[in-house]
């Protein structure tokens, strides 16, 4: 029997892609479970919801005795990708994120001021992306637990100090230490194999402090150390230069698609668009917006800026970023 849920249902399904803690979770499948006709076709989605709900109330109430065994450092994602900022003691890593994010990120004029691995987040365009503070690293000194985080990051951003006469050096042996823990870092345009991940990770240079004396030439010394590796940016966490590049950039970086969806006969919700990874098929989007969709997809129309006006596309069509789909079943 189908489900038959009303348009009202999508809209507050699609928020929890955007919900971050388990209290706003738990607030969206009560809504959900307040929308859902009650009728056969609904049982399973029904009882779906309520366990989804049940499993989130037990957590809460276990966290306490769990924080007691001491601090987490897994950085839960958010948003439409995680990005790990590392690089050497007093390169400014918080200060660019701090840039980029708006957010009260701490900052001193000391090494070692970041303790801990700190999420915040970055607004670009429509959508939001996760960027992450992490400790300084060296080819001396790392965290024992810091290649785990680069592992389970979307990408890295390395982060260099200009204005270290020895910042190539320092660099390299970052790339050294973190290569002995088996992570490679590659070009966004990389194409990583299945085997190497979550070892690969793409990646780009934010090299910090252009405008002091002698930066520009240590950039090029520098770009001549990562040739041909991936992509570099000259910054200014002080005078923000380079920055809005490198908000660009981080984005590409990703290598996402955002998607808007379409209910028949109305105006498609730009606000929240779906990240898909570059490659996703139509297919792909109603695996992300609903099992219906996905079990009994027949066709969709697709809306773009390259002309494309509610043509009507096949479940393999590959998406582009700003596409507009109105799936159908």
């Amino acid at each position: 029997m189908p489900a038959n849920l009303p348009p009202e249902y999508f809209e507050v399904e699609r928020t929890l892609r955007t919900a971050k803690t388990p209290r706003e979770k738990i607030e969206i499948y009560e809504k959900l479970l307040s929308i859902i006709p009650k009728h056969k076709g609904t049982e399973k989605l029904l009882a779906l919801y309520k366990t989804k709900a049940a499993k989130l109330r037990d957590e809460m109430q276990r966290r306490p005795a769990a924080a007691r065994r001491g601090p987490s450092h897994r950085v839960e994602k958010s948003g439409a990708g995680q990005i790990v900022f590392a690089g050497p003691p007093n390169a400014g890593k918080s200060k660019i994120i701090r840039e980029l994010t708006g957010a009260d990120v701490e900052t001193a004029d000391y090494p070692f001021t970041t303790r801990a691995a700190s999420p915040f987040m970055m607004p670009y365009l429509n959508i939001r992306i996760q960027l992450v503070d992490s400790p300084p690293v060296s080819a001396e000194y790392m965290e024992t637990w810091f290649p785990e985080i680069v592992k389970a990051a979307d990408a890295v951003c390395l982060t260099a100090d200009l204005g270290d006469p020895d910042g190539t050096a320092v660099m390299d042996g970052i790339i050294r230490k973190l290569g002995e823990k088996r992570i490679e870092f590659v070009a966004p345009d990389a194409d990583i194999p299945p085997e190497k991940i979550p070892f690969a990770k793409k990646t780009l240079l934010a090299a910090n402090k252009i405008d002091l004396p002698g930066a520009a030439e240590r950039f090029e010394e520098m770009s001549l150390l990562l040739e041909g590796a991936f992509t570099r940016h000259r910054v200014s966490a002080l005078s923000g230069e380079g920055l809005e590049d490198l908000r660009r950039s981080l984005f590409v970086l990703l290598g996402i698609v955002r998607v808007y969806s379409k209910i028949p006969g109305k105006k498609p919700d730009t606000d929240s668009p779906f990240t898909l990874r570059k490659g996703s098929t139509v297919m792909d989007m109603a695996r992300a917006v609903h099992k219906d969709f996905r079990e009994k997809l027949n066709y969709a129309r697709v809306w773009n800026t390259k002309g494309l006006d509610g043509l009507r596309v096949t479940r393999d069509y590959l998406l582009e970023d700003e596409d507009t789909v109105e799936l159908h079943i």
